[in-house]
């Protein structure tokens, strides 16, 4: 059996990768969705090449530590067979245990990221610099994704938000003074680059850690431009609705 782990193991990892790419939408919580056509590439090109490795292991007669016969090892040689056997397959057992994070990745992939992401990356900010910005459209409310409502509200030398109505849709973070968050995070090319938007919500009660939500508000200027005072921005919620969570969690540089 121990000729067939490769193959397991590749037809595994294989599997997953076309079932988070191919048949889902979950690799959008990895990386970017245009990188779909390389995952589903990948995850093909495995499962063939883990097909091939079985059936080439299948053809392939049995090897002299597979199928020992009481007849093949010559007399006085029993100590160093039994010597040799025991070193040579150590690493090959070991090598089975890489079938369990394949599997679960396959059965249960991992979640997007989420809260405890954000709590990592509170020093980001969603743009450099003070300056203008191009005028909203017209129309209450607005519907802005968190990075550029952040960026507005601590950047925009033209206070472009003041007197706006916003809609925000992201998941909820709270802080260790009992306030709360909508949040968002942001990607580049995957999660690994992911990096935070928040914005606090005043006047409504927060919902649980992690939960999708939808909020309608005000923005309340505080701080200076560009200062560490005015981050995170505030908005005064007018409404606050409970959504499910997006197929895309992530927000775009």
């Amino acid at each position: 059996m121990r000729r067939y782990g490769p193959a397991v193991l590749t037809l595994l990892v294989g599997a997953a990768v076309l079932r988070i790419s191919l048949f889902s939408a979950l690799y959008l919580r990895y990386v970017q969705s245009g990188l779909r056509p390389y995952l589903v590439a990948s995850g093909a090109l495995l499962v063939l090449l883990g097909a091939a490795a079985g059936v080439r292991a299948a053809r392939e007669a049995p090897d002299e530590d597979d199928a020992p016969g009481e007849d093949e090892a010559p007399h006085g040689h029993g100590h160093e067979h039994e010597h040799e056997h025991t070193h040579t397959t150590t690493g090959p057992r070991l090598a089975w245990l890489l079938v369990v994070p394949a599997t679960a990745l396959l059965l249960f992939p991992p979640p997007a990221l989420g809260s405890y992401s954000a709590a990592r990356e509170d020093a980001q900010r969603a743009a450099q610099g003070v300056g203008a910005f191009p005028a909203l459209p017209a129309g209450d409310p607005v519907n802005l994704s968190v990075a550029a409502f952040t960026s507005r509200a601590v950047y925009d030398s033209e206070r472009s938000l003041k007197g706006r109505t916003v809609r925000l849709t992201g998941f909820v973070t709270h802080g260790d003074d009992g306030a709360w968050y909508v949040t968002r995070l942001l990607v580049s090319c995957c999660a690994a680059d992911a990096t935070t938007s928040k914005v606090q919500v005043r006047g409504a009660d927060a919902p649980a850690t992690d939960t999708w939500v939808t909020v309608t508000g005000v923005w309340q200027p505080k701080g200076g431009l560009g200062s560490t005072a005015a981050w995170p921005p505030l908005l005064d919620a007018k409404t606050v609705r409970k959504v499910h969570e997006p197929s895309d969690p992530y927000e775009k540089r």
